[in-house]
């Protein structure tokens, strides 16, 4: 039986941008997207009406084109279609920023999007010749200005049809490698023997794609998380369950492991082509990161190259990294940013930060952006990451002090802007009076409508000035009012509006998002299926409201693969790291704590504090009272860049000396670092790792408190255990690791505190200082022993 040819769907619009786009990259003035479509819908409407009862407005059109190997279907809505002097003319609308008048021709997109509707158009309706125009409008004036020009059917159907062989040859090969690819996967099996509980997860994640569920994973350290997630989504792609993974993670040593493990299933013969991406200003060979011809010459005719630049990567590789990114870039002369994110679109795996996917200002559009969706699979490590940072990705503000500094600097240049911020300040002004310290608001009140129009009159300053250096000085608040307002659109019952009068003497309006599940929802729905996995998802419920809005989801539990002689975990019950007990006593018994686990058995340490203020007390009575020469010693400092960690790391080669490192519980250090074997062979954690009491923390103890839950649990209990127990998952990553995790504080035998520990850790035991040596001799002891 001779099988149906494949379809590919594309829209006119999308097929002539990605074909017929040329020029520069020129981000000098950018305009808002959201903002532009919404006032183009208006504008269209109006002309539409205006043109009077012979106008057919918003005409669906299609059309098909065989190929020997597949079948390419065009479809869109041409914005008019009317008769005059007898010959049809095909509108094309297009509202713009600037003057419509200074306009000397009509774009090459938007010409060629006409044509292609004249060609569909002309053809159903057998007519030999067809008119196009093309109507600019500007946004706020509404002033038109039009361009027109008439076709032969037989011209266009010349000209569409070359169009068409130019993205042929895409989805040709595309089509070609998606065989290739699938078959690869056909015989292709779990690369190793499965450890406890690897081949309940794996399992796990191939029926949730399959059902198109979302599943979240408790799963600790050493099950293999990425091979456990990754080997299941790509057998689901390959029996058709999903079109593209996206492996989301908020760690830069999270993403190379799964770069090593997509390497590791292409050498047992997988077949798949996975790009990494990397924030613009590390992958961008300027100084300064200026998109502009006249600062960048890869930004220089960028568009005249970049289709032929991508094709040739995609057609040539499958793993494309930082550095072969930036070979390609620098061959062609393009910007390896914009680049990436092209060649993202035809890859198979998409390894990249969780911002590409979530964050309303930065994620692709090609992917994520409005009507867009796909049958994305996603893959979110360190899920746990994922509630704060969506907290920030969708909370904004507006400062007054900002406000007045730049009104200063347009006074005279922009008189109209200048009084819209005066409005936005007055405003601003009048909140701050009813202002103590913080005041929770019931809404934003009339701070959004006069931003907007501080917005509107922004971009024609930008648009207008001749002043490039002091545009550059207004982009900034530009980007922050655009920010503003598209997340005010989002504000609703998982929000809390509040000013605040800061540290640093100004004053601020805040809509700051106290639950994150919804925005991150609409995202996620852009594709088929989630997996939100850690070693650190307890208690699972908690997470389950922050960052999913689904009442199916799955949920599973993976136990530790590791021997529970493998680690002693004990817990110091005569110690406390409450504010109300710190003082030179308390320090010394920590500090004394610290020695005599470290003096016990020579190795690595490391030894994590809530905050560095009581690292650097209970560390300077540690140097005074309990160093020695055998036990060297290394604090993490605040702001350490990219060399000092890596010095840091280095430390914990293998000595015939110890080392303690005093680190930070959450910090750099406390997660996706591997010290496995000797290099790590305990871990000393202080406190209970509870945030420190500030205004974001009370508002989310009081919002959760108002909704029945435990609102200190919500602010303070479940983010803090969340940073102890990453860091005591430095200690045991292997089967060979061994080692020591000791919890100093007083509150860990607290029965709250102890139902947040995995059930694995029920053989923790209790200790004093009297104590301590006692255990730590009869674990060390007893691993020395020979195995019978």
């Amino acid at each position: 039986m001779k099988m149906a040819k494949p379809v590919f769907r594309i829209s006119v619009r999308n097929l002539v941008e990605f074909i017929l786009r040329s020029g520069d990259i020129d981000n000098r003035h950018s305009v808002s997207d959201k903002e532009a479509m919404q006032k183009g819908s208006r504008i269209h409407r109006k002309i539409q009406k205006r043109m009077g009862a012979g106008y057919q407005a918003e005409v669906s059109l299609k059309w098909k084109t065989e190929y020997e190997d597949l079948i390419i279907l065009v479809e869109g809505r041409a914005d008019g279609i009317f008769t005059k002097d007898d010959i049809t003319v095909i509108d094309e609308i297009k509202g713009i920023a600037s003057d419509p008048e200074q306009m000397e021709a009509p774009v090459l997109v938007h010409k060629a999007q006409a044509m292609c509707y004249a060609r569909m158009y002309g053809e159903m309706e057998s007519l030999d010749q067809i008119d196009i125009q093309m109507t600019y409008v500007n946004l706020d004036t509404e002033q038109i200005h039009r361009f027109g020009e008439s076709f032969m059917l037989e011209e266009l159907k010349d000209w569409y049809q070359q169009l068409l062989d130019r993205y042929h040859k895409w989805v040709s090969y595309q089509l070609q490698w998606k065989e290739l690819r699938n078959h690869s996967m056909q015989d292709l099996e779990f690369p190793f023997p499965y450890r406890d509980g690897q081949r309940q997860m794996v399992s796990s994640v191939y029926h949730a794609i399959s059902a198109e569920k979302q599943i979240f994973i408790q799963a600790p350290t050493g099950v293999g998380k990425t091979i456990s997630t990754i080997f299941p989504a790509v057998r689901a792609v390959g029996e058709g369950h999903g079109e593209q993974i996206f492996y989301l993670t908020a760690k830069t040593i999270a993403r190379t492991v799964a770069e090593e493990t997509f390497s590791f299933l292409k050498e047992k013969g997988l077949k798949f082509k996975v790009i990494t991406l990397t924030a613009k200003e590390k992958i961008c060979f300027q100084e300064e990161t200026e998109c502009n011809p006249k600062a960048c010459p890869y930004a220089k005719g960028h568009f005249d190259r970049i289709n032929e630049c991508v094709y040739e990567l995609w057609t040539s590789g499958h793993s494309y990294d930082r550095d072969s990114l930036q070979d390609q870039a620098r061959k062609w002369q393009v910007c390896p940013f914009e680049m990436s994110l092209d060649l993202a679109l035809w890859a198979d795996g998409v390894i990249c930060d969780y911002n590409y996917v979530f964050d309303p200002n930065a994620r692709l559009k090609r992917f994520f952006g409005e009507g867009v969706s796909g049958e994305y699979i996603f893959l979110i490590d360190e899920a746990h990451n994922l509630v704060e940072r969506g907290r920030e990705m969708y909370s904004a503000s507006v400062c007054k002090e900002e406000v007045l500094e730049v009104r200063k600097k347009v006074r005279e240049k922009a008189p109209t802007l200048a009084r819209s911020l005066d409005k936005v300040n007055r405003q601003l002004l009048s909140m701050q009076k009813e202002c103590e310290g913080y005041q929770i608001l019931e809404n934003a009140g009339m701070i959004p409508l006069a931003m907007l129009r501080v917005f509107g009159e922004l971009e024609k300053f930008m648009e207008e000035s001749e002043n490039q250096e002091l545009s550059d000085q207004i982009l900034e608040f530009y980007f922050s009012v655009r920010d503003f307002l598209n997340i005010s659109e989002l504000v609703d019952d998982n929000y809390v509006v509040y000013t605040e009068n800061s540290e640093d003497g100004k004053f601020r309006l805040h809509l700051y998002c106290v639950n994150p599940a919804g925005n991150l929802n609409a995202s996620l729905e852009k594709g088929i299926s989630t997996v939100f996995f850690s070693a650190t998802l307890l208690p699972m419920i908690y997470y389950r409201k922050l960052l999913s809005v689904r009442s199916d989801d799955y949920g599973i539990y993976v136990r530790s693969p590791f021997s529970k002689e493998q680690r002693c975990i004990l817990t110091g019950v005569d110690v406390s790291s409450r504010y109300t007990r710190r003082n030179y006593s308390e320090y010394r018994r920590i500090a004394e704590y610290i020695a005599r686990t470290v003096w016990k058995k020579k190795g690595n340490y490391m030894i994590f504090f809530p905050s560095y203020r009581l690292l650097q007390d209970v560390y300077n009575v540690y140097e005074e009272e309990f160093s020695v020469d055998w036990v060297r010693t290394v604090c993490q400092n605040p702001g350490m860049g990219e060399r000092e960690r890596e010095a840091f790391l280095q430390n914990f080669d293998i000595h015939d000396y110890t080392f303690a490192a005093f680190c930070i519980m959450g910090g750099i250090f406390s997660e996706g670092i591997d010290l496995i074997g000797d290099k790590l062979i305990g871990a000393v954690i202080i406190g209970t790792g509870l945030p420190q009491v500030s205004i974001r923390r009370e508002i989310l103890r009081e919002y959760y408190t108002d909704k029945g839950e435990n609102g200190f649990d919500y602010a303070y209990r479940f983010p803090g255990m969340n940073k102890v127990l990453q860091a005591a998952g430095r200690v045991i990553r292997t089967r060979e690791d061994t080692g020591v995790i000791l919890l100093l504080d007083e509150r860990f035998a607290d029965r709250k505190y102890g139902e947040l520990f995995p059930r694995e850790w029920d053989d923790r035991q209790s200790c004093s200082l009297a104590t301590l040596e006692g255990k730590l001799e009869g674990f060390w002891k007893a691993l020395d022993r020979p195995k019978n």
